[in-house]
């Protein structure tokens, strides 16, 4: 139910929006790579990068961002229910927490998408609930968003599940 590129000028159209988003300082896009023989696998991206109105002269006020989500993320078929995706989360996830020093992550997915949802779940993201009408879905109708988080105190565990999750896959 997420949106993938179907042929060559949409793959150029999605790189283009991408790059654009990176540009403007609202996305920072990756693309997932399997690192044995250079195949691009997917995608995937950090977006709604928000920095907090803390007061002038606030310690935290230095930080790069208070909150962001993960998100826009697919594979290719040769790649779902393999250690790509919780890979690419545990990297970025570390990168949110222990550089940008983020006080949560946050995930959505189309309500209807039980897939993205479990995988959401697995690598310990908490659902916090239904937005309803929240986004344009890959079908052009208004998708119920499924909306799930991680916050800085969690990160820890949350790391330590990942790193054994990879370690078992």
């Amino acid at each position: 139910m997420s949106f993938v590129p179907q042929d060559e000028h949409a793959m150029r159209a999605y790189i283009e929006t991408a790059l654009a988003w990176a540009r403007a300082g609202t996305a920072v896009p990756f693309v997932t790579i399997r690192r044995s023989d250079g195949a691009v696998l997917g995608s995937t991206l950090f977006f709604d990068l928000a920095r907090w109105s803390w007061p002038s002269g606030h310690p935290n006020g230095t930080r790069a961002y208070d909150t962001c989500e993960i998100g826009y993320t697919w594979l290719a078929p040769s790649a779902i229910k393999t250690p790509a995706n919780t890979e690419a989360k545990l990297l970025m996830l570390t990168h949110a927490f222990e550089s940008w020093s983020v006080r949560s992550v946050c995930f959505h997915a189309d309500r209807r998408n039980a897939r993205s949802r479990a995988a959401i779940e697995r690598i310990g993201a908490q659902f916090e609930g239904i937005l309803r009408a929240h986004r344009l879905a890959s079908d052009f109708t208004a998708r119920d968003s499924a909306r799930y988080s991680i916050v800085s105190d969690e990160w820890p565990m949350v790391k330590a599940h990942l790193a054994e999750l990879l370690a078992r896959e």
